[in-house]
């Protein structure tokens, strides 16, 4: 058993039958400990985690410099609420902002954060009678009732209409599919940079930028879902830096306080300025547990250079997998951006998990035949060549069986 844990995972299993909602499908070990880019069951077992804490771990598990944080900032302030200024709040939003820009709200999460985003541009064009959003087929928003209804995904709405009024769905990648939806009640355009759970599928040369035409020319807004793009997942502080086109809006989440709970959103300040006190509010959002870690999410990779870490690491993922691609027909194809990698097969791709999983290694797949990876940005070279050799001799072990 590992030193961490006080019972093993079949005796979590048991309390989790009697005591916890069954509302997700877990894997049947306990987690424990987690140090870098790997983590250890209740039994000992290590494994790598390419995917860790589903994007949130963006430099790992336990960063030390974010452990340190967290313990300096709770000996003297858990949480206080917005009606009182704190010192890590004001310096996190200028360390986000001076990396992009406008000003932020912080909230808990990215579910939280895209309904900021799409309450602050009703309310900025609610004078103009503007309230329809356009959104995109394979793109997720979050599990809140207005994220869900931006998802334009029909399995996520089973069993919660009606759905909020005035969102319209275009295929992703599909310029004039968008524009025939656009009319004088245009409010938004949303759109994640990579589209993350939808299986990494990244835009056309000059989609993003006819998007921005297209709302500039409607008067409408472009918001960014950045929930997992933020904090340098793709290569830079944010997804957008990548085309060189800014939103007005852009959501953030996952990684950007390095595994705490956060989220934010961002805007232009014309805009940010129709948000006034008493027309949205977050009880917990910005607490100073979660600014403290996020300002030590910065720090480091800064400190680290991990930007350019991610640029090396994803040209040796790349180079591992392209490989692989053209030993294997199963292998679709193989997309990347920074430390989102997506492999899409031509067979479900859900029995590789578990078959990594034996051997030591923790993936994810997506949309049924796209196995994701989103690795911690200070992976190292050895990490990425151990994981793609186990997730490698798997799909050899896959083609051979279809």
């Amino acid at each position: 058993m590992h030193p961490a844990a006080t019972q093993s995972s079949q005796q979590t299993i048991d309390q989790f039958s009697k005591h916890v909602i069954p509302n997700y499908t877990r894997y049947p070990i306990s987690l424990v400990h987690g140090e870098g880019t790997y983590v250890w069951d209740a039994e000992g077992k290590r494994y790598l985690d390419l995917f860790p804490g589903w994007g949130c771990g963006i430099l790992g598990h336990c960063p030390p410099a974010v452990v340190k944080a967290i313990q300096e900032q709770v000996t003297h302030l858990i949480h206080i609420p917005n009606t009182w200024y704190t010192e890590a709040q004001g310096k996190f939003a200028e360390a986000l902002c001076s990396r992009s820009f406008g000003q932020a709200f912080f909230c808990n999460s990215g579910a939280e954060a895209v309904e900021a985003a799409i309450k602050l541009a009703r309310l900025h064009l609610s004078p103009r009678g503007k309230y329809k959003f356009i959104t995109f087929e394979s793109g997720f928003h979050g599990r809140t009732i207005g994220a869900v209804t931006a998802t334009a995904q029909p399995k996520y709405h089973e069993g919660f209409r009606p759905l909020v009024d005035g969102f319209l769905y275009a295929p992703h990648n599909d310029i004039d599919a968008v524009r025939k939806l656009v009319d004088d009640k245009l409010c938004g355009i949303m759109i994640e940079p990579v589209q993350g759970e939808g299986g990494i599928n990244i835009p056309k040369d000059g989609f993003l930028a006819d998007l921005r035409q297209i709302v500039d020319d409607a008067g409408a807004l472009l918001i960014f879902d950045e929930v997992q793009t933020c904090m340098g997942r793709t290569g830079t502080w944010f997804g957008y830096q990548q085309w060189g086109i800014q939103p007005d809006i852009l959501t953030m989440a996952k990684g950007l306080s390095g595994g705490v709970a956060a989220g934010a959103i961002i805007a232009r300040h014309e805009i940010a300025a129709s948000l006034k006190p008493g027309k949205h509010a977050s009880t917990f959002g910005g607490n100073p547990l979660a600014m403290a870690a996020g300002i030590a999410t910065v720090e480091t990779i800064e400190r680290e250079n991990l930007l350019a870490n991610v640029k090396q690491m994803s040209d040796r993922f790349r180079s591992h997998f392209t490989a692989l691609q053209r030993e294997l027909p199963i292998i679709k194809e193989v997309r990347i951006k920074g430390m989102m990698i997506g492999l899409e097969l031509t067979i479900p791709g859900t029995p590789a998990v578990s078959q990594c999983m034996e051997r030591g290694v923790l993936i994810n797949c997506t949309h049924d035949t796209v196995i994701r990876l989103l690795p911690p940005l200070n992976i190292t070279a050895a990490q990425v060549d151990e994981g793609c050799a186990v997730l490698s001799n798997v799909l050899r072990d896959m083609a051979k069986a279809s």
